[in-house]
């Protein structure tokens, strides 16, 4: 066997294991319902610079701990314009988490982390100053979910993002 066939064979193996490590999501902020945001807010439009609202907006105590929603990888941390302090990580079914608007992210670069383990500090930084203290979360596919794509605004987006609240209730 080719070294070359050898690679795409572990390549292979390594996304099909991402695939089927279990998601078990928890609402990424420390003692938060389902009441702390509105389930209709996913997709909701007008919605500023966006055009649409493409996550939750999860409302809580400014300095009240941020959790990580699933095992994860840390890929980003730093400060964005509109999403101010931010985190986005990778966890099971190579699935993207963006956590915005934070007072204090207390993760680093390619660290990992357990589900439930304290990642930051809601705020309102970015876009959100001045606004109740939230966090901004946001789940995306790698994998395009071609079916979910409609004619509303930026429908075609629609085929990676996902809608937290529904994932958030499983």
């Amino acid at each position: 066997m080719s070294i070359k066939r050898v690679l795409l064979s572990l390549v292979f193996l390594v996304l099909v294991a991402g695939f089927l490590i279990p998601e078990q999501l928890l609402i990424p902020v420390e003692s938060a319902t389902s009441k702390d945001w509105n389930e209709q807010s996913f997709w909701y439009e007008p919605w500023g610079v966006s055009g649409v609202h493409k996550g939750i907006d999860i409302f809580a105590d400014k300095g009240k701990a941020l959790i990580s929603s699933s095992p994860a990888i840390i890929l980003f941390t730093g400060e964005l314009t509109r999403g101010g302090k931010v985190i986005l990580s990778i966890g099971p079914k190579w699935r993207l988490h963006y956590y915005a608007h934070l007072e204090y992210s207390a993760v680093k670069r390619w660290q990992r982390v357990k589900g439930g383990e304290q990642i930051g500090l809601v705020g309102d930084s970015g876009n959100a100053k001045g606004k109740p203290p939230h966090v901004h979360y946001s789940i995306v596919t790698l994998l395009p979910y071609i079916w979910r794509i409609d004619s509303s605004t930026q429908g075609w987006k629609k085929m990676f993002y996902l809608d937290p609240s529904e994932l958030l209730m499983r």
